[in-house]
């Protein structure tokens, strides 16, 4: 007769067979999200099915956290990550280490979710956006202190308003550190108080460098601001969120100077 196994036991030694190896160590899987779930600690849980069959998942907080999109019901993505046995519910689960949209890029997708909750709070309407007054006596201006962008806005705005001040924040345009700077520059000109006008700007580039005017919290600063904000960002066919919140969108640096 075989060896009496306690329920623990059975299930670790299922365990260590399944962490031992190697394809589940480092698996990519393709599936529909059903059964999402958000909890508040961060981490999300769902399922992964197709037509025949389902796998449970889980994805901690660390990595939920560098997503570029929201996961949603019905979406269908490709996770990666390892597969193991959960002991407490004697089940297998993969648990997700990171994920993509199948068929759209995760930073369009994360684009377009954003500007649907943008819009359903009403942070486009035209009723909310304030006028951008015609002299204005002082600009400030967010972008790089380095680089054409800056150069180019000065230039014209000495040759439109030589009288008028032009005030620079200098922040940062790219890059993880970069909302939080632009969302500085704006809340300190409202705290001084001392421009009757802002202008958001910076060169074009790709959808990746134009991401931190795509931020949430950039967005909430725009439309809080009590002075008027013109976002000036990428090429005439470059679009931010930036762009739909703010007072006025220009379609280049150059163009909101003028």
């Amino acid at each position: 007769m075989s060896k009496v196994l306690t329920v623990t036991e059975l299930t670790v030694y299922i365990k260590q067979l399944v962490d031992s190896d190697m394809l589940l160590s480092d698996i990519i899987v393709t599936g529909e999200i059903s059964n999402f779930k958000a909890h508040t600690s961060g981490h999300i849980y769902f399922s992964l099915k197709d037509r025949d069959s389902v796998i449970k998942c889980v994805m901690f907080r660390t990595y939920n956290s560098r997503l570029k999109f929201r996961p949603e019901e019905g979406m269908r993505v490709i996770a990666a990550g390892y597969v193991s046995v959960y002991p407490q519910g004697g089940t297998y689960q993969l648990y997700v280490e990171d994920m993509q949209p199948d068929g759209t890029g995760a930073l369009y997708l994360a684009f377009e979710q954003l500007k649907k909750k943008l819009e359903s709070m009403g942070l486009f309407d035209v009723s909310r956006k304030k006028p951008i007054p015609a002299l204005p006596r002082a600009i400030g201006v967010i972008t790089s202190p380095t680089g054409a962008v800056i150069r180019d806005i000065t230039n014209i705005l000495n040759r439109r308003y030589p009288n008028n001040r032009v005030i620079l924040y200098p922040s940062a345009v790219q890059g993880t550190d970069a909302p939080a700077q632009l969302i500085r520059g704006i809340k300190r000109f409202n705290e001084l108080k001392n421009v009757d006008v802002i202008i958001l700007a910076r060169g074009g580039g790709s959808l990746e460098d134009l991401w931190a005017f795509n931020d949430e919290g950039l967005a909430m600063a725009i439309a809080g601001s009590e002075i008027p904000v013109i976002s000036a960002v990428g090429h005439e066919t470059d679009f931010s969120i930036s762009d739909f919140v703010a007072d006025l969108r220009a379609p280049t640096p150059s163009a909101a100077a003028e």
